[in-house]
């Protein structure tokens, strides 16, 4: 039998200043995305390709990070995953400290605010969405990691040496605490994988039930930063670098998800 790893990041940049500093590795995974997108940007405009001006990159990723891909984001979560509650609590959506992001919400959500821009800019749409699309991957690759470091989106059973056990799944399995011989108050798990560990490791026998409970799986988040964020991104830079001739919208159309 192996050893498998069991999932134990905390989701705060700083653990032990929580409290005081509750920054989140989600929060600034989203940071790093948008300011890597805009590094790229940049230089693909400076490069001579797009139809913006290296000095209109800020504003756009300024307000596209936030007219386009949180609001969109928020709303198609509330929209898809939240809804009874965003019916009866519509003010929800601007709680975004309470988490929820859509990512078919967050790329529709941009989609939209770049056409609104191309427009009142009166530039090309699909020659923004070129070199938009061709930066988004970065975003990809920190939202992935974002979601390996708070437990979330794991992959299918598995038994490979590199398969880990993911705390959060007792969630999915509607297990209570009590189940595993842990006494807390409400008798519900946490939200976060160090949260149940940690809570896990107050009974003498609590942290080896769960650890008995979990199954094995992939680490897909780690696999979709690689391919969704590294590869992909190496092969959209590539294509959009190297095929100067192509007219507007090729990697547009061809790179967006579908």
């Amino acid at each position: 039998m192996l050893a498998y790893y069991v999932h134990n990041i905390s989701p705060f940049v700083f653990p032990s200043l929580s409290d005081k500093l509750p920054l989140h590795w989600y929060g600034l995974a989203y940071v790093m995305g948008f300011y890597c997108g805009y590094l790229v940007m940049v230089r693909l405009t400076k490069q001579g390709l797009g139809s913006m001006k290296a000095a209109q990159i800020g504003d756009f990723i300024t307000y596209a990070a936030l007219f386009g891909v949180v609001l969109g984001g928020r709303l198609g979560y509330e929209l898809f995953y939240n809804f009874k509650n965003f019916i009866h609590d519509p003010i929800s959506i601007v709680r975004l400290w309470d988490g929820g992001m859509s990512s078919h919400g967050g790329i529709t959500g941009l989609a939209l605010f770049s056409l609104y821009w191309a427009r009142r800019h009166k530039i090309s749409w699909t020659g923004i969405g070129d070199n938009l699309v061709t930066a988004a991957p970065a975003g990809l690759f920190f939202g992935r990691i974002a979601n390996f470091i708070n437990g979330e989106l794991y992959g299918r059973a598995t038994g490979v040496s590199w398969a880990m056990k993911f705390p959060t799944e007792v969630h999915e399995l509607e297990v209570v605490p009590s189940q595993l011989g842990i006494i807390v108050e409400g008798n519900q798990f946490p939200q976060h994988s160090h949260e149940i560990v940690a809570l896990a490791k107050q009974s003498p026998e609590g942290y080896a039930n769960l650890e008995q409970l979990l199954t094995p799986r992939h680490p897909s988040q780690l696999y979709e930063a690689a391919c969704e964020g590294v590869l992909l991104f190496t092969v959209l830079y590539l294509v959009r670098t190297r095929c100067r001739n192509l007219p507007d919208g090729i990697v547009y159309a061809r790179g967006r998800e579908p």
